[in-house]
């Protein structure tokens, strides 16, 4: 059911998560002069650092992996593996805007659905996760197919690494629109985006910036956890078609993977919680599936399943 999450317990965008950047533009350096197994040397020392220094992104990262050991019955990866993963993740973001990412070595699966739609001059909306490297399809959407987006975001948290990536192109702060509550005109703007063809972005895996955010509660990896019930409104409002967008790398190579999520979301007065409920489960089935293939992509390091004082139906309010 949907509900609200109490202030009680960190919220994720109390927590700098990449609070470490400060000294990657060194790293990046090392990575274009000496190449990457050079800037992992220096990597870790760094992230060892990080590790030690923030216990509650640790303990989150260590739930997390017991979590995916236990669904999977395999042996827990290390925590210092799923920062890793992160670091390397941040040094792809920046080879990307500066210009130096090898898109041979991208795998695209489902890319047709969004080419279809945009040759049609249809928009849509694209509900995204904390998986990957999300910067690739952002960068893809601008030199190979024209698509326009406008991802929602809320920076504030990570301002320092925004700031970076300008340095390195100014164009990768182009289409953010900062977002922490859904407003009347922000609504209508996007509206009038997507009726041009273009698409909206949203993250579909943390919950809002507010004091009281509106959640719906859905089973991820073998435990109940709360998700936005922000994107499935705005889909609502909108009125389009939407689809999922994940992307990982595995291995030497990055995938992107574009899916079919619905035609059109109607959220009935009568049975909202519900509806809601059921787009909830389906988008943290596909999430988990995505997440399980590439566990030490997902970068929430915060207590994902942490539901303290969640009251149920109140989501009409």
């Amino acid at each position: 059911m949907a509900g609200k999450l109490s202030a009680r317990g960190l919220h994720w965008a109390s927590i700098n998560e990449v609070s470490f950047v400060a000294g990657m533009r060194l790293m990046f350096w090392i990575f274009r002069v000496f190449g990457r197994w050079p800037f992992r040397l220096v990597l870790y020392p760094v992230l060892a650092w990080y590790v030690m220094a923030k216990p509650l992104p640790r303990r989150a990262s260590q739930e997390y992996l017991r979590r995916v050991a236990g669904h999977t019955s395999n042996e827990p990866a290390g925590v210092m593996r799923h920062f890793g993963a992160f670091g390397e993740s941040i040094l792809d973001k920046m080879l990307l805007w500066g210009g130096l990412f090898d898109f041979n070595s991208v795998d695209l699966h489902g890319g047709e659905l969004i080419t279809e739609a945009v040759a049609a001059g249809r928009g849509g909306l694209l509900v995204c996760a904390h998986l990957g490297n999300l910067e690739l399809c952002r960068v893809l959407s601008r030199q190979r197919h024209d698509i326009k987006l406008t991802v929602l975001v809320h920076t504030k948290h990570a301002q320092a690494f925004n700031a970076m990536l300008g340095r390195l192109n100014p164009e990768s702060q182009l289409n953010l629109l900062q977002v922490t509550e859904m407003s009347p005109a922000t609504a209508m703007l996007l509206s009038e985006r997507v009726a041009r063809g273009e698409f909206v972005v949203i993250a579909g895996d943390r919950i809002p910036v507010s004091l009281n955010p509106r959640v719906a509660v859905a089973d991820f990896i073998g435990a109940p956890a709360a998700f936005p019930i922000g994107p499935h409104m705005l889909a609502s409002i909108l009125q389009c078609p939407v689809y999922l967008l994940f992307s990982v790398r595995r291995g030497s190579r990055s995938e992107v993977h574009f899916e079919h999520f619905r035609d059109q979301v109607r959220i009935p007065r009568q049975g909202r919680d519900a509806a809601l409920q059921v787009l909830a489960a389906d988008y943290a089935r596909r999430l988990e599936h995505h997440t399980l293939r590439a566990p030490l992509q997902w970068f929430n390091f915060y207590d994902f399943w942490h539901l303290p004082g969640l009251e149920h139906n109140d989501a009409s309010r």
